[in-house]
Formats: structure tokens, sequence, C-alpha cells
């Protein structure tokens, strides 16, 4: 049946609801942004279920939700998101690369490594959970930092810089971003996808994340032109991911 096998489930709810946000006048995604989300929700739901799909949803409502506030403001300064926060391929990725390979691990070990489950599933499920608490804790002091930073200061000197310079930070940015990463995470344990002791994880290991990809913007980000914000993503999900399954390996 098709409700017992769980990749045709994910196949079908993803195409039916792709299609629906395709047709709506209002859109979150480009054309090729919604396939790229099909492939991606296909992979969530088929390796780690329903509650994966939830998480996700939660972050990319969430994510697209404060990209939008200050918008005219941000704007007027130049330094809103491309295309109105209408994301593309490259933020699907960006975002939930790394999430998406923790649920293929998951895959992975069922298939080659069933006995290392009871361990392996639940710390690939936290890095799952840690990577987009990384990317919603970065999106959301990026975006609340550039609309209601009242005082904006550079990661490596502390001097003050103007809002959206990269690598800066402030106190409400900081502020939204440790919220964001804490709601997510909360949301993750409340339908059982992680443990209580994994929402302090995943806090941790996003505020982690989201400093060095403050250092990296600060430092290196704009010196090498195949370091694009797309691939500092990666790389900030991953620190998260990484950071958050060594401390579960660590304590439980």
């Amino acid at each position: 049946m098709l409700i017992d096998n769980p990749w045709l489930v994910a196949i079908a709810l993803n195409t039916v609801l792709v299609a629906i946000a395709f047709i709506l006048p209002k859109k979150l995604l480009t054309p090729a942004g919604y396939g790229n989300a099909w492939v991606l929700g296909v992979i969530l739901w088929g390796a780690l279920g329903w509650r994966a799909y939830v998480v996700t949803l939660f972050y990319f409502f969430v994510g697209s939700a404060v990209t939008k506030v200050g918008m005219a403001q941000k704007e007027a300064y130049g330094i809103a998101e491309a295309r109105g926060g209408v994301r593309g391929p490259g933020n699907v990725w960006g975002s939930a690369l790394t999430g998406a390979v923790c649920a293929v691990g998951v895959v992975a070990v069922r298939l080659f490594y069933p006995s290392g489950l009871s361990l392996w599933q639940p710390l690939l499920a936290l890095g799952f959970v840690a990577s987009l608490s990384t990317k919603l804790s970065d999106t959301s002091a990026t975006e609340i930092g550039k609309a209601y930073g009242q005082r904006t200061f550079l990661i490596t000197t502390l001097q003050p810089v103007p809002r959206g310079t990269e690598g800066a930070v402030s106190l409400e940015g900081t502020a939204a971003g440790i919220v964001a990463s804490l709601a997510l995470a909360a949301l993750a344990w409340a339908i059982g996808l992680i443990s209580p002791l994994g929402v302090g994880i995943c806090a941790i290991a996003a505020f982690g994340a989201t400093t060095v990809e403050s250092l990296i913007g600060a430092t290196v980000e704009e010196k090498f032109g195949w370091l694009t914000h797309d691939l500092v993503n990666i790389i900030n999900t991953t620190v998260g991911a990484i950071l958050a399954i060594g401390l579960g390996w660590l304590l439980v």
C-alpha cells in the first residue's frame, strides 16, 4: 500500500504541495527553487518521516517571515535579500544540504549498519535539527539585526559598522537568533524528533556555528570569489551539525 511506503508517500505529498505552492499568487520560491524543494522534501520525509518535514516547514516559513521584517527599510539601505526574499535553488541547498546529508546518513545506517541504529539514528536526527536551528538562528539574527539593530559591531574588532556589514553582530540580532534556534529545537523535541537535552545542545551548537559564520564573513568571505554566500551557509550548518553530534556523543 502507498501509505506503508514512506518514499511513495513523500513523492505524492511533495508533488501535491509543490503544485499548490506553484500556482498560488504569493511566491516564496523561484520555479527552480520549488523543484529543488521537491527533491529535498522527498529525501527528508522518506528518510526521517513527517517529523523532519514539520521541522523543515517551520524553518522555511519562519525564515521567510523574518526576511520580510522591515523590508522597506532594508531595501532603502540596500541591504535586503535579493528578489524580495524569494528563495532559489542555492538558498534551498545552502540552508538544507547538511540536513539532507544527515537524513541520507540515517538511510545508510539502516541499510549497512542496522545494529547501530539505536546510536546513530538519534545522533543524525540531532545533527539534522541542529543544522536547521543554526540556519534559522543565522537568518533571524541577520534579518532582525538589519531591521532593528541599534548598534552593530564587527565581530573581530568590536568596532561599530553599518547594518548589513558582513561579520557584523548586534544585541537585537543575537537575541533573535538564540530565540529562533530554541524555538525550532523545542518544536523538534515536542514532536519526538530529539530529546529534551537535544534542545539545549542545538541551541549551543547554533550559537557556536553562527559565531563561526560571522568570523568568516568578517575575515575571508569577500576576499575569495568562490566563497559564495550559499557555500558559507553550508559551512555554517555543517559546523552546527558536527557540534551537536559531538556534544550528543559525549553526553548520551
